[in-house]
């Protein structure tokens, strides 16, 4: 193996020196995307990359795994949002998912629907004063609070593009919110709908992105399921896989979304929570009534419902989401390699990771999860054909949630030769065209200056004794009860701890 690279120590006023080899772990939007920009970077061009990820026992080489988070039938498409930044960052992105002129351009054959987005919130009061974050205590934002944010960064964007202005338009009760949305339902008490957002296939999304990672002919793809990091000293080597294999490089990527946690101790800045969805099969009919029907969210519950395609309705909800504590069988690389910065106590701390279909077949979503989307169908399309329709199937989607939505794109402070990127937050997906480049300039160390604050390690030695303590996503887009745990849920037994 090659020196190990300095590069991740060094002051940001110091020149960045490429590493000879880098090890990207996981193949979702963080890491195809990454390993993408690396591969065209000329900084980058003498490096060799690798890319490591679960795979279906059934199809050896399927990249992602088909539990991860980016595949699906659709993700929401969008520039709403309350925090300018991610605004940009979004218009930025939909420049190309609208590119649909070749087939070969990530937005044609069925992958970028611009079928509008619905955004609604709730009339509440004001919300308490949320739990204490890596800036101290702030305020939370209500669904409301969001909605109406995200309106005036719309309305900013917009400002600069007529063509786009004219798509946007406020509807300020739920008389005005039933008309935009066409089914006969409606949800929230305000809102607005944007007619530049939209939907994507996000599994053929992915599979574009993974061909033309491979059109590159920089990138070296191994299926294999990392179990830990290896490590000499104060320096993260290579991964270690189940089979035996160990992966050898001079910077170490993990980008393995809600996964994460059970490679790294994130130190309590993220947690892996089980979203939930459902898929509904309709007729042809019915889908053909549902043809002109945006996608509608409402901010206050999380719940939402996607514009139907190939006869599937999709119903889900961004939430607190379920927690899955287990104690993994390989514990995490320890938060330092100093044991004088690791909590004193000895017993493991369960860690919350995802709990899928892929190694649980019969695995279903808890009723009160399946009561919800119910609610939602009742709301947003009231149609009675479908409100006692079976759901054809249902999912648990695993986000890597972090207290402020923020994502977590950063060296590790303690560990040399080791980058992580992930806290996707289930944000992440729509930046699928644009975030790769933003994350190699982090590992250059020129960070966007719009992120700077925002995607950085925020946890100190101090911090790392409330590690155990519960992550819950407050930007004001969550629905739900915070710190529900999925086995209760299901009814199963639970062990104590």
């Amino acid at each position: 193996m090659a020196a190990a690279s300095s590069s991740s120590s060094l002051p940001s006023s110091q020149p960045f020196s490429p590493p000879s080899s880098i090890l990207i772990i996981g193949s979702g939007v963080f890491g195809l995307s990454t390993a993408l920009a690396l591969a065209r970077r000329d900084a980058f061009s003498q490096c060799s990359i690798t890319v490591v990820d679960r795979s279906d026992p059934s199809q050896p080489g399927t990249f992602p795994s088909p539990d991860a988070a980016s595949i699906d039938t659709s993700r929401i498409i969008r520039a709403d949002y309350a925090d300018p930044a991610y605004t940009a960052l979004g218009d930025e992105a939909q420049a190309q998912w609208r590119k649909q002129d070749t087939p070969a351009d990530l937005g044609a054959q069925g992958r970028y629907h611009e079928a509008g987005l619905l955004l609604v919130g709730d009339a509440s009061p004001p919300a308490p004063v949320a739990a204490p974050s890596s800036g101290g205590l702030k305020p939370k934002l209500t669904g409301m609070d969001y909605a109406r944010k995200s309106w005036a960064n719309v309305l900013s964007l917009a400002s600069k593009n007529p063509a786009l202005a004219a798509r946007v338009r406020e509807l300020p009760n739920p008389d005005a919110i039933r008309e935009a949305l066409g089914t006969g339902g409606s949800s929230g008490s305000w809102g607005y709908i944007n007619n530049n957002s939209g939907w994507a296939n996000a599994t053929a999304s992915m599979a574009w992105f993974f061909d033309q990672v491979q059109k590159t002919g920089r990138v070296n793809f191994v299926a294999g399921t990392v179990v830990s990091l290896e490590r000499a000293e104060d320096t993260v080597t290579g991964a270690k896989l189940s089979d035996g294999r160990v992966l050898s490089a001079d910077l170490v990527v993990v980008a393995a979304g809600a996964w994460t946690g059970g490679l790294v101790d994130l130190a309590g800045q993220t947690v892996a929570t089980g979203q939930v969805l459902g898929y509904m099969d309709i007729t042809e009919a019915e889908q053909e009534k549902l043809a002109n029907m945006p996608v509608i969210l409402n901010l206050s519950t999380g719940l939402f419902i996607i514009p139907p395609t190939d006869r599937v309705l999709k119903i889900a909800q961004h939430a607190y989401g379920y927690l899955n504590p287990v104690t993994p069988a390989n514990p995490p690389l320890p938060f330092s390699p100093s044991p004088a910065t690791q909590p004193a106590t000895t017993t493991p701390t369960p860690i919350s990771l995802p709990r899928t279909a892929l190694t649980d077949p019969d695995l279903s979503i808890p009723a009160a999860a399946a009561a919800d989307l119910r609610r939602a169908l009742h709301e947003m399309i009231p149609w009675p054909a479908l409100h006692d329709r079976p759901f054809r199937k249902t999912r648990l989607c695993w986000y890597a949630d972090t207290a402020d939505a923020d994502f977590l794109v950063d060296y590790h402070p303690h560990w040399r030769g080791l980058f992580v990127a992930t806290g996707d937050s289930g944000h992440a997906f729509k930046f699928l065209p644009v975030i790769g480049d933003k994350v190699v300039d982090c590992i250059v160390r020129d960070r966007p200056v719009q992120f700077r604050g925002k995607w950085d390690w925020k946890v100190t030695e101090l911090q790392q004794s409330a590690a155990g303590v519960a992550v819950f996503t407050e930007d004001g887009t969550r629905g739900g009860t915070p710190g529900l745990v999925l086995a209760e849920a299901l009814g199963e037994v639970v062990p104590s701890v």
